[in-house]
């Protein structure tokens, strides 16, 4: 039997899953990320403990019949390395904002509303590096997380997919890098982008040998982690879509139609011959916990009678700022009128979240997205029948849950289909 694995780099840790051709599971590990470590200054030696970690964990029947390795990383976590793969900067994480100091250099690079317009976008951080880092740059490689790894395995350095190249700027309609970009001066070299699911390379000898994995085992152009969650739920037909439902509220529409519009946070990656059309808020579970436990959570939503609406309107942000329906830096949160009845205002919360999905679900109908028609949830918040309900009521499609949420899951099936497609 052959067998093929995903490993998905997140947040909080690291995963990886083992699936067979027909897309059943054998074998699942994972890697937590110790939150007490000064992980910034050690993140290359973190990661590459993670992902030797991981493979050392899948048992050796299935390790010696492996046919090909996919991995997925954060969306624009970037690195610099020499020629010969070694980090020689302090990557830049997802959520790096130091690139607000550059903003009107990109501002006046890139076309009007394009998503690499971003504090945190991938080339955002290429020009926080080109005035920062003090290096001969065009000796260097600029690489994304999932990038760097999967050099780690077959050894081709500057191998990249256009999904982590999207907010670099590389336009995956034409599949090119645009002149625009390419005639920024004093860059590093930019990796060669290929197919997201295509194989790259065969692994090493060493690793090969050093995991007991076959010498012809392919390494496959990997993804980013929330495209690699929405590949796990099995969404093949326009109209359908993933709310991710995590700390965050990230939604992905499956479209026919392309639409880019940094005013609002929306961006499109291609998957196939469709798009994946979406954005991200700051709105989420990462709210709720600011009020409540798991536990209350649990129990104070089953009080709440889904179909009853909540007169609460709020904007449930951690802090000012928010990126998507509204992409307003200076948003405020909206937490008040605050009810002493925790079950009313628990549902104040809820259905606030909900209507904020339910504004972007419109917002890219409006701006020309294919019709919403049912509404998959990914992330801790798939877990609240109640919420679930609300939703449904707001969005006005059925909601429900797919029978695989995991990133690494859908990584392992993007590596199953690039080998045999």
């Amino acid at each position: 039997m052959n067998f093929y694995l995903g490993i998905d780099f997140g947040t909080t840790g690291a995963r990886a899953t083992a699936i067979d051709a027909a897309g059943t599971l054998h074998a699942e590990a994972q890697y937590p990320f110790d939150g007490t470590s000064d992980l910034q200054n050690h993140l290359p030696d973190l990661w590459q403990t993670a992902l030797f970690t991981l493979i050392s964990q899948i048992p050796q029947e299935i390790c010696r019949d492996l046919r090909a390795i996919a991995i997925n990383g954060t969306s624009s976590t970037v690195l610099l390395c020499d020629a010969g793969g070694k980090v020689i900067a302090e990557p830049l994480l997802y959520n790096d904002g130091r690139g607000v100091a550059v903003m009107q250099e990109l501002k006046a690079i890139a076309p009007a509303n394009h998503p690499v317009i971003s504090a945190t976008s991938s080339l955002a951080k290429l020009l926080w590096f080109k005035q920062n880092a003090n290096l001969p740059l065009q000796k260097h490689y600029f690489l994304h997380q999932a990038d760097w790894l999967a050099f780690l395995l077959h050894g081709r350095l500057g191998i990249s997919d256009y999904h982590n190249a999207l907010k670099l700027g590389y336009d995956p309609e034409r599949l090119c890098y645009p002149n625009w970009l390419l005639d920024i001066k004093s860059l590093p070299h930019l990796p060669e982008i290929v197919k997201p699911g295509m194989p790259v390379g065969e692994i090493t000898a060493e690793i090969a040998e050093r995991f007991g994995l076959p010498a012809d085992c392919q390494v496959c152009a990997g993804t980013t982690d929330s495209i690699a969650a929405f590949l796990a739920s099995g969404v093949q037909s326009p109209g359908e879509a993933v709310t991710s439902l995590g700390s965050t509220l990230v939604i992905k529409l499956l479209s026919q139609t392309r639409i880019d519009d940094a005013r609002y946070g929306i961006y499109s990656h291609r998957l196939e011959d469709l798009w994946l059309v979406g954005g991200a808020s700051n709105t989420g579970g990462a709210v709720l916990r600011q009020f409540f436990t798991d536990t209350e959570l649990e129990s104070l939503s089953r009080q709440i009678d889904p179909q009853q609406e909540s007169p609460l309107d709020y904007y449930p942000l951690t802090k000012a700022g928010d990126r998507f329906p509204i992409n307003d830096p200076n948003l405020p949160p909206r937490l008040e009128p605050r009810p002493d009845n925790p079950v009313e205002f628990l549902q104040g919360l809820l259905e606030s979240i909900a209507r904020i999905e339910a504004q972007a679900y419109q917002l890219l109908q409006e701006l020309g997205a294919t019709k919403l028609t049912r509404v998959y949830t990914a992330g801790g918040g798939a877990k609240n029948p109640v919420w679930s309900a609300i939703r449904e009521r707001l969005l006005k499609v059925p909601v429900g849950v797919p029978a695989h949420t995991e990133a690494a899951y859908g990584t392992a099936l993007l590596a199953m289909r690039g080998l045999t497609q």
